[in-house]
């Protein structure tokens, strides 16, 4: 490495060393608006487009399959996505990936009016109405459905490795935690209210409202002045390296730490699970619950609830018993309330088994979101993060398949009713006996033990 370079980097750990450590400061809070903000269009989303699906079509594997579809991009671009975040300013790839969405949210916005006149009521979507799958439309809603995947892949991606650059390493838990707080109020509190609203407006008006929340983001992650990056080293004269090379390094990483291969396995089995019973969600409130569109929003409020709490008490909770026996309390309450969930008959049961589960859910993240954060070195961090959500993100359409499939066969055999809760009853069980696998792979010992290390080497750079 060039005498340059070296004091550049000297530089760079001086400057990070002399950041406050009691405070966020104001380019994290333009992130945390800028996430608040497109995740209330994504709350918008979480009762449109599943309502738009239930309106074209009612069977469930095709329902599942939009969830398949939604999460596809985290198998297929999730490692690509890594190397491009490592590659290129991963605060215009975040801006870059915003406008897109609201393009192509656009898009759907238009040909959902056009559609409009043809489509039953909001409230008037089920079985009797809905007797056939309008092709057209279907296929509009995967396309964009798989395109706004590729878009989320990247944004998230770039994101996560972005927030070590605007907030230094002692305060990532907290700043993590908020920013989840934020973005789960926006996306399950009140985004999915004001979609039930809008929808009773038109089924338009929705994804007009969520195409300008992802233009605003943009605009305010522009505001972000770019944060100074450290050159990676390269030999002079030597082309660089590469795609599969450096997926190699950053799996090779991955692979190799003790720690993060078992959590990043582990939360891909959690992630399968989860869209396992949710992969049908809308034909089980619809039909079992029979929910209204405001009843059907209403249910993520109950996820907001638990969230923001979860989000605000996270690292005090993990510091007062562990962050391994964190980690086991959403292994084993977690898959309890999914359990529960297949016995409900009113929506406001599931609204507060949704809320102890998201607490937990945010929990988890806080720890391990900022873990990974603080022990992946910076100029691999978009490589292994990307790894990491390979495993953990790329089950996620599986899971979804697996949760249609279960719906479609328990109903050739048994009650529709029955076959809608069958999801929960199999992803419940099976995530409370994940916990004998993860149990003796994420103590608190390892985990401290990782992050200790992690926050030495980043004072050592």
């Amino acid at each position: 490495m060039s005498t340059d370079t070296t004091l550049e980097v000297s530089d760079e750990a001086r400057r990070r060393a002399a950041m406050p450590t009691d405070r966020l400061g104001r380019n994290y809070f333009k992130l945390f608006g800028a996430s608040a903000i497109s995740n209330l269009g994504d709350g918008i989303g979480i009762i449109a487009y599943p309502w738009l699906a239930s309106a074209v079509t009612r069977h469930p594997l095709l329902i599942a399959l939009v969830g398949v579809v939604q999460r596809l991009p985290w198998l297929l671009f999730s490692l690509p996505a890594g190397v491009i975040t490592d590659r290129h300013d991963r605060r215009t790839l975040m801006i870059a990936a915003n406008l897109i969405r609201s393009v192509l949210t656009l898009g759907v916005a238009f040909v959902v009016l056009s559609q409009q006149g043809m489509l039953p009521g909001p409230d008037a979507v089920d079985a009797g109405a809905v007797l056939g799958t309008d092709v057209l439309l279907y296929s509009m809603v995967l396309l964009a459905t798989l395109l706004l995947g590729f878009a989320e892949v990247l944004y998230d991606n770039s994101a996560q490795t972005f927030m070590p650059a605007i907030v230094h390493a002692d305060r990532l838990e907290k700043a993590n935690g908020r920013l989840w707080s934020a973005e789960l109020v926006s996306n399950t509190f009140a985004g999915p209210p004001l979609g039930a609203l809008l929808l009773v407006a038109a089924f338009s008006v929705p994804f007009f409202v969520d195409a300008g929340t992802f233009f605003v983001s943009a605009v305010l992650i522009a505001l972000i002045p770019a944060p100074k990056r450290v050159p990676r080293p390269a030999s002079a004269g030597a082309a660089p390296p590469s795609w599969t090379t450096e997926l190699q390094v950053g799996f090779r990483w991955l692979w190799n730490h003790d720690l993060l291969r078992p959590m990043a396995v582990i939360l891909g089995l959690l992630n399968m699970l989860g869209t396992m019973s949710t992969a049908t969600m809308v034909l089980f409130a619809q039909e079992v619950l029979e929910t209204s569109p405001t009843e059907f929003a209403l249910l993520s409020t109950g996820g907001a609830v638990g969230g923001a709490l979860g989000g605000w008490t996270a690292s005090q909770i993990a510091q007062r018993i562990g962050s391994g026996p964190s980690l086991y309390l959403t292994l084993i309450v977690g898959g309890l309330t999914t359990f529960l969930i297949g016995f409900a008959t009113h929506w406001l049961f599931v609204w507060a088994m949704f809320a102890i589960f998201m607490l937990l859910a945010v929990l988890w993240n806080v720890i391990t979101v900022s873990l990974r954060q603080t022990i992946i070195p910076d100029e691999l961090l978009g490589r292994v993060n990307s790894v990491y959500r390979f495993f953990a993100w790329g089950m996620m359409p599986i899971g979804a398949a697996l949760g249609g499939l279960t719906v479609f066969v328990t109903d050739a055999f048994g009650s529709r009713e029955l076959a809608l809760r069958m999801p929960f009853f199999v992803a419940g069980a099976l995530n409370v006996g994940l916990f004998f696998f993860a149990a003796p792979r994420l103590t608190s010992a390892k985990i401290d033990g990782a992050r200790s290390a992690g926050m030495a080497n980043s004072s050592v750079s």
